[in-house]
């Protein structure tokens, strides 16, 4: 049994007995205001394009790939270990609602929004997972006990508190090594701006004029007196030169009348380069190449391919390695380690195009180091009969048994004499 006496509290932030909290859980603020005047919480940065189109990239990038679990054999290689209680957790159906890939593109979800990702383990008898069951993470806080060890607060659940064998915990990078930074919480003002730059955008188009500013009179004119006619003059002005569908409409002023414009335009305010930046913004902070959600300024046909297998490489595998590592620390038994690890599994990002990959194949295959069933099993396809044998270049040998290959056996010689006595 817990005793959440033993821990800190962060609502009150008095020292419980025993044990301090690893303080500075980002991921669970509301939100603040960003410099630009915008309120940033996870609900609102959704709403920048930019931002949920990464993180729905990274979700649905790694909810897609297959998860597996497997056995190192004596010789080397490895075997799925579809016979461990494990396997089919966290390669079919992690619990009874959801499919694997509704999981983990939960998961990674709340790993790219807050930070952290948070699974209770049900477990059965003999110590096996048998479900994950995903908990948001702003319904969690994490402690630290008094052995140096994690421990979790379940809020909804009257404050109950379940040891690190009972939660499967993804943190993003950290500070203390306890809680994953929120991407939001920790750059709220990128963010903002981008926020009050489409806000902006928006208000452009819903007023559809720049009019902002005063009409003048010249000092000749008689001045208007009643008041009453003043603001029938500037209702009926706005009302004929603002909304959609008065874009673009032409004033008349009368009694020499001026209009002056005391706002930024759009072009001086740079309002469509702004809007680029902060796809780039958001871009740099998930470190998403920016052809990826569908910004296609700089990308090429040349260099999109690599761009592809860059976002595989550095920006894809971080994350997976994380989940891989954490997973492996949590659902396996600490025996199973040696033998048994997770890999989720990337082959199929990581392949080029067809004629790059035949080409790649065939060299493996002429050089000896590939099988028809080893490629067979790259290109996703069953092996054939016959199809493990590999090949060995004639034209390479032993640089020391050069001397013994040309030194011709008497029956070689016989034959040889035979040949040239047919073509004379």
């Amino acid at each position: 049994m817990f005793w959440p006496s033993l821990f800190t509290t962060a609502a009150s932030g008095h020292q419980r007995k025993g044990a301090d909290w690893s303080g500075g859980w980002v991921s669970n603020v509301v939100g603040r205001q960003s410099s630009a005047g915008t309120m940033v919480n996870t609900e609102t940065a959704l709403a920048v394009g930019a931002l949920r189109a990464c993180v729905t990239l990274l979700a649905e990038s790694v909810a897609q790939l297959p998860c597996e679990l497997y056995r190192r054999d004596d010789q080397g290689g490895r075997q799925r270990a579809t016979d461990h209680p494990l396997y089919d957790v966290i390669h079919s159906q992690p619990n009874r609602k959801d499919t694997s890939f509704e999981y983990y593109e939960q998961g990674m979800g709340a790993l790219t929004l807050e930070g952290n990702e948070f699974s209770l383990i049900d477990r059965d008898g003999a110590g096996y997972p048998t479900e994950l069951i995903p908990v948001h993470p702003k319904k969690v806080r994490v402690l630290k006990g008094p052995d140096g060890l994690p421990y979790f607060e379940l809020l909804e659940h009257g404050g109950e508190i379940v040891p690190a064998r009972m939660m499967h915990h993804v943190k993003a990078f950290s500070i203390d090594g306890f809680v994953g930074l929120s991407p939001i919480a920790t750059n709220a003002d990128a963010i903002g701006l981008a926020l009050a730059t489409e806000q902006h955008a928006a208000a452009v188009f819903q007023r559809g004029t720049t009019m902002s500013g005063v009409i003048q009179r010249p000092k000749e004119a008689e001045p208007i007196g009643d008041q009453a006619k003043v603001d029938r003059l500037l209702e009926k002005f706005a009302e004929r030169h603002s909304g959609l569908r008065n874009m673009f409409s032409v004033a008349l002023l009368q009694e020499g009348m001026e209009y002056k414009s005391l706002a930024m335009d759009n072009e001086k305010a740079q309002l469509l380069e702004s809007r680029n930046f902060g796809v780039i913004e958001v871009c740099r902070l998930y470190k998403v190449p920016p052809h990826m959600i569908q910004q296609l300024d700089k990308a090429t046909f040349n260099n999109i391919e690599h761009q592809g297998l860059q976002f595989v490489i550095y920006t894809l595998l971080p994350w997976i390695k994380r989940k891989e590592a954490a997973m492996m620390r949590d659902l396996l038994l600490p025996a199973e380690r040696k033998n048994l690890y997770i890999e989720f599994n990337v082959q199929g990002l990581l392949r080029g195009d067809m004629k790059s990959r035949y080409d790649a194949y065939a060299q493996g295959r002429q050089w000896g180091w590939l099988s028809v069933n080893d490629i067979r099993r790259l290109e996703n396809m069953p092996p054939i009969p016959g199809g493990d044998r590999y090949l060995t270049p004639m034209n390479m040998t032993d640089s020391q048994k050069i001397g013994e290959s040309l030194n011709a056996t008497p029956e070689q010689l016989q034959e040889i004499e035979r040949i040239l006595c047919l073509t004379q």
